[in-house]
Formats: structure tokens, C-alpha cells, sequence
């Protein structure tokens, strides 16, 4: 597969974004963003998809832990 063009990676930067301030704004529900969702995945590679899903997952972990409000699951606590 060849790369996107700065074109496409524009267009793909762009439908992350929006996907994410819609989960933002409808605090994680992500069926108020099923539009945005399809938007997203049609417009990247689906390699960028699961990268920037789990990147969303990692940033959003950070946040909750630099704010100090993390809290491990019970089984994390025990060992």
C-alpha cells in the first residue's frame, strides 16, 4: 500500500479530530458519534485507526492519572 498524500492525511487528521471532540462533548458515548465514526474509518488507513484508537485510549488514561483521579480495578490492587 502506498502512502496517503498530505491530502489524505489531512482529510484523515481532520475526521479524528472531529470524531474525537464529538466524544468529548457527548462525554465517551460513542453512538452520538456514529457519523463522525464512519468518517474516520473511511478517510485513513485502517493500520491509523487502531493506532490513533489506542492512542485516544492512552491519552485519555494519562489524563485521568496525572489528575490523580485513577483508580485501579480490584485485581490490579491485589498483586
Amino acid at each position: 500500500m502506498a502512502a496517503p498524500s498530505m491530502k489524505e492525511r489531512q482529510a484523515c487528521w481532520g475526521a479524528r479530530d472531529e470524531y474525537w471532540k464529538c466524544l468529548d462533548e457527548n462525554t465517551e458515548d460513542a453512538s452520538q458519534c456514529k457519523k463522525l465514526r464512519h468518517s474516520f474509518e473511511s478517510s485513513c488507513p485502517q493500520q491509523w485507526i487502531k493506532y490513533f484508537d489506542k492512542r485516544r485510549d492512552y491519552l485519555k488514561f494519562k489524563e485521568k492519572f496525572e489528575a490523580g483521579q485513577f483508580q485501579p480495578s480490584k485485581t490490579t490492587a491485589k498483586s
